[in-house]
């Protein structure tokens, strides 16, 4: 007769009767949240301008902080127009052409006047309305003087009758990054115009009200782009007014107590071996301090309950491989450093590709061949050396195992260290055969000069 104890004993016995939530999450978690929908407040906005057309022109702070002044900001849109065609009573559409709706910007409206002075410029330049204009084409300070005589009058002009509108335009571009994953999707509207600016109201019984300003751009088409996000790919971005802090969880900032999560102690030993390789040496110096200093506060218990979840013999050989538990960092040299990095590599990241099955849409046109090497060039140089196939198969162990499980790239690449030749000889393929393709979207570069492997980390924190 059944009873609720052999009921219960059949998920005992491993049945797949009962899950957790993981099975319907997977979508957006797997391939390092590959699939898992973008933020819209995580956003940068460039103005292109040229300030060589004024006097005064913005200096490049006031420039970065006009970027930085854009509170909402919408994404171009299409609008196809379409004709119906009936063939031996067959319906086709045809598309005749194609409009780009006008884009919004919205502003906050700072007390430095930064968006009211970008405007003036742009008006200014562009209307004659509020200026006057002399004989040789300068601004003049007076005013409307239609009705002054002789020869004191100058010529003055209104509305778009200036002749600088068809000179070289003050907004060049604007160029829209959507970031996600330390990574970025822009969207450049070409020759853009203003089609209208509108400035806030002003109420004395709002006392909680900000003021805006808000722009209508339209523009000629749209290039997009994409790449990783530093200071070079995106002007602007983390360049003033930018908290550039370590966090406290990270090893620079201070680390943690734990052995195995981020800015603990295993992590912290990567993190030196990656400064020493790649030549920061003060931060590896920082780094190993924070480490040593963090692993004499762990006590015996907090260790034993670290323990319990981890069940990998890689993660077990830390204790083999980086010294004891209560002393992992002791004498940590530069030499040390770099006889460790066979056991724990730098951190890495690789292509969103796992199965070759899905293409990138957008790629970056332009690759630096002079300072790194080619895909071709890449390909080669890991045909033939060793060591550098090894970091690069570590990195795709990361990006297909170890980021589903959850692991820091320390962890990983701890765990893939200790794996079996098997699943090595794998990744070492893999890592000749996908390297074309890593270098050409970035994701990999290789100096030309030192030959030192830069991977992108899409992680944050690793």
């Amino acid at each position: 007769m059944p009873t609720i104890n052999n009921f219960l004993k059949g998920f005992q016995d491993g049945l797949p009767g009962m899950k957790d939530y993981q099975h319907a999450s997977r979508l957006y978690i797997d391939n390092n949240h590959k699939l898992m929908p973008k933020q819209k407040f995580l956003f940068h906005v460039v103005f292109n301008t040229d300030e060589t057309l004024f006097v005064d022109g913005f200096g490049a702070h006031e420039r970065y902080e006009l970027n930085m002044l854009v509170k909402a900001c919408d994404l171009p849109k299409y609008d196809l127009s379409l004709e119906e065609k009936v063939q031996y009573n067959k319906k086709m559409y045809t598309a005749t052409r194609i409009a780009y709706e006008p884009v919004n910007i919205t502003f906050h409206d700072d007390h430095a006047d930064t968006v009211n002075a970008f405007w003036k410029k742009y008006y200014e330049y562009n209307i004659a309305d509020s200026i006057g204009m002399n004989n040789d084409l300068t601004i003049s300070n007076t005013k409307d003087d239609y009705y002054d005589f002789g020869s004191a009058r100058a010529t003055t002009k209104f509305g778009l009758d200036t002749p600088k509108v068809r000179r070289k335009p003050y907004l060049k571009g604007i160029e829209i990054f959507v970031l996600h994953k330390q990574r970025f999707t822009s969207m450049t509207l070409v020759n853009p115009v203003i089609g209208s600016f509108a400035h806030d109201d002003l109420d004395q019984a709002d006392g909680a009200g900000v003021m805006n300003n808000t722009m209508q751009i339209l523009y000629e088409t749209v290039i997009y782009k994409s790449g990783i996000v530093n200071k070079n790919n995106v002007p602007g971005f983390a360049t003033i007014h930018y908290d550039n802090a370590p966090s406290p969880l990270t090893v620079l900032g201070g680390g943690t107590n734990s052995i195995f999560g981020p800015g603990g102690v295993v992590d912290g030993i990567g993190s030196v071996i990656r400064n020493v390789q790649s030549g920061n040496i003060l931060g590896a110096i920082l780094t190993a301090s924070n480490t040593y200093n963090n692993a004499k506060k762990i006590k015996k218990k907090d260790v034993k309950e670290e323990l319990k979840g981890i069940a990998k013999e890689g993660v077990l050989e830390v204790g083999k491989q980086a010294g004891t538990i209560t002393n992992p960092v002791a004498q940590f040299s530069v030499g040390a450093a770099v006889a460790a990095g066979a056991v724990i590599a730098t951190a890495r990241g690789t292509a969103d590709n796992t199965n070759q099955s899905d293409n990138t849409v957008i790629t970056n046109p332009l690759p630096n061949t002079a300072d790194f090497l080619t895909a071709d060039e890449s390909f080669n140089l890991v045909s033939n050396d060793t060591d550098i196939r090894d970091e690069i198969a570590a990195g795709l162990y990361y990006k297909d195992i170890g980021s589903r499980k959850s692991l820091t790239v320390a962890e990983s690449d701890v765990e893939y260290t200790g794996s079996s030749d098997n699943v090595k000889t794998v990744y070492t393929n893999k890592a000749i055969t996908d390297i074309r393709k890593l270098v050409t979207e970035g994701y990999i570069k290789i100096n030309r000069q030192t030959q030192n492997v830069e991977i992108a980390t899409e992680k944050a924190s690793l």
